[in-house]
């Protein structure tokens, strides 16, 4: 790594003016994002809010229709293989094999990155380690809770060590335990590591502790900053009603 990486104000990633429509349909209308290290920045927003596509540009599935993304100074249209090794991602919908065993999904991650095999073991062995999971190694994922998929998705994000982790609504399906769990579980990451996590929810309790909040609604950025500068703004109500007042609507 690089001194300026180590650097707790380090830009991780940043984008800028991004626009995506889907036919006549705007779904993002100038939205930029930075992440540094260090830091967790929660993206809320209610369904249809954006989010989802956001992310799908960040992580290189999807081009934006104008504007830029770089990750770790890579731009992502000009070097995509650099800026897309700098990342990790939690996506919503699972992405693990469910009839193969956890050492098999997590080999099959550190294969496509090309990690010599004993690299790839050790690194394996450590974060199952840290994560309480070290006697599920040889289980079928399709036995195990939904919760503890969720800890082999992180550590398979983990793998081949990110400067900057995406989250996409990682916590859909689980218990309020395994949300905390998950949620502690990435806070650590960014203090122990320096990452930059982008953790993007339609959860209000999911972002209170937040370096960084982002509200997105229709397409574009309502707030950006502190839960403390949020409420320094508002008009007195508690957290939740403040936000759902700058969301319009009654629910998220």
């Amino acid at each position: 790594m690089t001194e300026a990486h180590n650097a707790p104000t380090a830009t991780l990633l940043q984008a800028r003016n991004l626009h995506k429509s889907y036919g006549a349909k705007p779904a993002l209308k100038g939205v930029d994002v930075t992440l540094r290290a260090g830091e967790m920045v929660a993206l809320l927003g209610p369904n249809g809010a954006g989010k989802s596509t956001l992310l799908q540009l960040l992580t290189g599935l999807f081009t934006p229709d104008q504007g830029s993304i770089e990750v770790l100074g890579h731009d992502m249209r000009q070097h995509p293989s650099r800026a897309l090794a700098g990342l990790g991602v939690v996506f919503q919908q699972s992405a693990l094999d469910m009839d193969l065993s956890v050492i098999a999904n997590l080999h099959f991650h550190t294969d496509l990155h090309g990690m010599p095999r004993k690299l790839a073991n050790t690194r394996i062995n450590t974060l199952l380690e840290t994560m309480g999971l070290a006697d599920q190694a040889k289980a079928v994922v399709r036995s195990l809770s939904g919760g503890t998929r969720r800890k082999i998705e992180l550590i398979r994000a983990l793998l081949h060590e990110p400067r900057v982790l995406l989250m996409d609504e990682a916590t859909v399906g689980l218990d309020p335990a395994s949300r905390q769990q998950l949620l502690d579980t990435v806070r650590g990451l960014c203090q122990s590591r320096g990452m930059g996590v982008l953790w993007a929810t339609h959860l209000i309790e999911e972002t209170r502790h937040a370096d960084r909040l982002m509200l997105l609604h229709q397409g574009a950025v309502r707030f950006e900053g502190s839960a403390a500068e949020f409420m320094a703004q508002s008009e007195g109500g508690d957290f939740q009603t403040e936000v759902l007042k700058q969301l319009g609507r009654g629910t998220v």
